[in-house]
């Protein structure tokens, strides 16, 4: 979000705006003027987004002859003078509610969202598919659409199946077999140029996917109206939207070429570049000896096309020949999207240590894949119509195949598990599975080590390891030379799995090992349940682990053993740093 103008004429909303500026430096302007309404209005026309400390009708009054349009006009929030509530009043599905609800953070207050489809948990459609850049058509049958969609009336849906989109509710039906005059309303997905209402049919919002790449070769000096021209008569002939163009590319040759930069610029899309050599491997369908001769490769504008959309998507189809003007040619390529793959981590248990960036993809994603209970954990974050794929303990690589399968299906997927996805959990199987066919990215969350280290105090405060000490898939051999390996290097040792009913000596022996190399009053702390219901801390010492301390540990306990340095200090377990602290 671009800065953020902040309205305050009371010392209360002065301390405010210092602690909303404390809290995200570098974003936050105080406006200040004479008159509040002044200041006001110049945030709303000069800053991305306004958080006014004034009365919700003084600040509408103000702004009202302002309006524009709410995809454009800045979000804005209100905030009462006892910091009670933080009330998104403009732009709510464009930055309003996020604003309102950071605010309330910040602020320790309660955040008001009043639109619908939030209220509802619903994918709202005025942001559906923004994540992608999405635009709408026509915002005139918005609001009938998204009334039926709220209601539970039937609803078509086309055109979305190969794109990663958040979900529906269930009265939004994939089937475009589903005729016209039994659904309430229609929600497209296209890049044609005429696909819009029909005047007899249901309310219908039409959707511009960023699906079309346009390849322009041209003779040096060629001028922006002759390439802007034959661009335009290139869509217009296929019938192709020009909302849908996400670049025009070409070969690296016509970087500078002006004619090209400024009828890009022009119609607001980016130029993309590709060696010749890189475009002299796309089989097109109208290859050109002299072009081969000239610059290097036997197609410009059908290659550059085919080449853009194929690095946005998992392939490309080419929707518009080469067309030929004097000084310039033209292609146009369509790409086929790539499905999503967030790997989740969910963080040790307590939601709110549950990362806002897992929440968002969890409200992103229109399959979720996990372990049962920790789908459990979640499932009142999930939007209505997500698919939801449970399995059990012990079918990790299941999941971890099943997940990816369903990104390739072109689905927007979380793959969820406990504490940090990369840790000991999903991330690692998945990436195995995964090809350059999908998107993945990751969200980290809170390890189980980390959530049970503070609650113990500082233990990992100097270097440290991690060790498993489940032998179902790494040999025994190969751990106990870790724990040895770890015990020698006089590290702070962090054991997960340490004990099951059918695993019980590999704790006491990896105790043993450590014992040969730290005193026996080394400390020791184990954390059952970190941050979950039933949560129990133990402070205690190698020695006493040994004499039957590990009878307390099983798989929901994460084990810390201190270094040689470690100490308990006023029943905390610390680790120095090995700094030497000047007085």
């Amino acid at each position: 979000m671009r800065d953020i103008g902040v309205i305050a004429v009371t010392a209360r909303g002065r301390a405010a705006a210092e602690r909303l500026a404390a809290a995200w430096p570098g974003t936050v302007r105080t406006i200040t003027a004479e008159r509040p309404a002044e200041a006001l209005r110049t945030a709303f026309t000069e800053c991305g987004a306004v958080l006014s400390f004034l009365a919700v009708g003084a600040t509408v009054r103000v702004l009202a002859p302002l309006l524009g349009d709410k995809t454009t006009d800045p979000p804005v929030v209100c905030v009462d003078e006892s910091w009670e509530h933080a009330v998104a009043v403009l732009g709510g599905h464009h930055g309003g509610n996020e604003l309102a609800e950071r605010a309330a953070g910040v602020l320790g207050c309660r955040p008001v969202i009043t639109t619908a489809s939030d209220s509802a948990r619903t994918t709202p459609l005025d942001s559906y598919g923004d994540e992608l850049g999405f635009t709408i058509a026509d915002h005139g049958p918005l609001a009938a659409v998204g009334a039926a969609v709220l209601s539970g009336e039937p609803v078509r849906l086309e055109g979305a199946e190969a794109w990663p989109l958040p979900p529906l509710p269930d009265n939004v039906s994939v089937s475009a077999r589903t005729p016209l005059e039994a659904v309430a309303a229609v929600i497209r997905v296209s890049d044609q140029r005429d696909d819009g209402r029909a005047d007899d049919g249901p309310p219908t919002v039409v959707y511009r996917p960023r699906s079309l790449v346009i390849g322009v070769g041209s003779a040096r000096g060629v001028s922006a109206d002759e390439v802007g021209g034959l661009i335009d008569q290139v869509l217009a002939d296929a019938g192709l939207a020009p909302e849908s163009v996400r670049a025009v590319a070409t070969v690296d040759l016509k970087a500078d070429e002006e004619g090209i930069l400024r009828a890009a610029a022009q119609r607001g899309w980016d130029v993309v570049t590709y060696p010749a050599a890189e475009l002299a491997d796309v089989d097109v369908p109208n290859p050109s000896e002299v072009v081969r001769a000239e610059v290097g490769t036997a197609s410009v504008a059908e290659a550059a096309a085919l080449h853009g959309a194929a690095g946005a998507g998992r392939g490309a189809e080419l929707v518009a020949a080469k067309r030929k003007s004097a000084n310039a040619t033209a292609a146009v390529a369509r790409v086929r999207p790539r499905g999503r793959l967030a790997v989740v981590g969910l963080g040790p248990g307590a939601r709110d240590l549950t990362a806002p960036r897992a929440v968002a993809e969890l409200r992103r994603a229109s399959v979720v894949v996990g372990l049962d209970q920790y789908v459990d954990q979640v499932r009142d974050l999930l939007r209505p119509g997500t698919r939801i794929l449970t399995s059990g303990l012990g079918q990790e690589e299941e999941r971890a195949r099943t997940a990816v399968e369903e990104a390739r299906t072109g689905a927007a997927v979380a793959l969820i598990g406990s504490g940090d996805a990369g840790v000991y959990a999903m991330a690692s199987p998945a990436l195995d599975f995964a090809g350059p066919d999908i998107d993945v990215v990751g969200v980290p969350g809170i390890t189980a080590a980390v959530s049970a280290s503070n609650l113990l105090g500082a233990p990992l405060g100097h270097d440290h390891a991690y060790i498993s000490l489940s032998d179902l898939h790494t040999p025994w051999e190969a751990i106990e030379r870790r724990v040895r390996a770890a015990a020698e290097g006089d590290f702070t040792v962090c054991f997960y799995n340490p004990r099951s009913r059918k695993r019980d000596w590999q704790l006491p022996r990896a105790l043993e090992i450590l014992a040969e190399h730290r005193p026996a009053t080394t400390p020791v702390g184990h954390v059952h349940n970190a941050s979950r219901d039933g949560e129990h801390i133990t402070m205690t010492t190698l020695e006493e682990m040994l004499a039957g301390g590990v009878d307390a540990v099983d798989m929901f306990t994460v084990v810390l053993v201190g270094s040689s340095a470690s100490r308990a200090v006023a029943g905390r377990f610390v680790t120095p740093r090995g700094y030497t602290w000047k007085g």
